[in-house]
């Protein structure tokens, strides 16, 4: 929920991208009495100053994230993907045990991988649940997952 009184609820496989822009407040609860809640929540510094407040929200159907690394946020919105205001492309991806998928940067760019469950091997340096790795100098990632895994990759200038 926000100031401006927007709210939605986020379920497991949606990605949401929020602009405060201008300024709002907001906060994020369980509505579940039982469930517990496990998000990740990421800041992103827009490439400019006073954009309007705005909500993005996309469900991705079971199966489409898995195997492989797909485009949820970008720049440009390409793909499907939610827009957002930076020179960034946010990859997810939910990989079986033993799995592996690729992933090129272009020279002069760096990632991010975040590891949001299970473990996984980035060019052979173990990751599990919890972890993140900076990327520089790198062109070319491999991601190994040693159990089954939910991964994000942020390609970044």
């Amino acid at each position: 929920r926000d100031s401006l009184g927007n709210g939605s609820t986020i379920s497991p496989g949606d990605v949401q991208c929020m602009s405060a822009g201008t300024g709002i407040e907001h906060s994020e609860f369980n509505a579940s009495k039982t469930a517990p809640a496990h998000l990740l929540q990421i800041w992103i510094l827009p490439e400019k100053g006073g954009l309007k407040p705005g909500y993005q929200q996309k469900a991705f159907p079971n199966g489409a994230l898995d195997g492989k690394l797909r485009l949820v946020c970008s720049a440009d919105g390409r793909n499907e993907s939610l827009i957002l205001h930076q020179d960034v492309a946010v990859y997810a991806g939910k990989l079986a045990k033993g799995s592996t998928v690729q992933q090129n940067l272009s020279p002069g760019r760096f990632g991010w991988v975040q590891v949001a469950s299970g473990a996984i091997e980035l060019n052979g340096v173990a990751l599990e649940a919890g972890d993140g790795a900076e990327i520089s100098d790198e062109t070319a990632l491999k991601l190994k997952a040693s159990d089954d895994s939910e991964i994000l990759l942020f390609d970044l200038a």
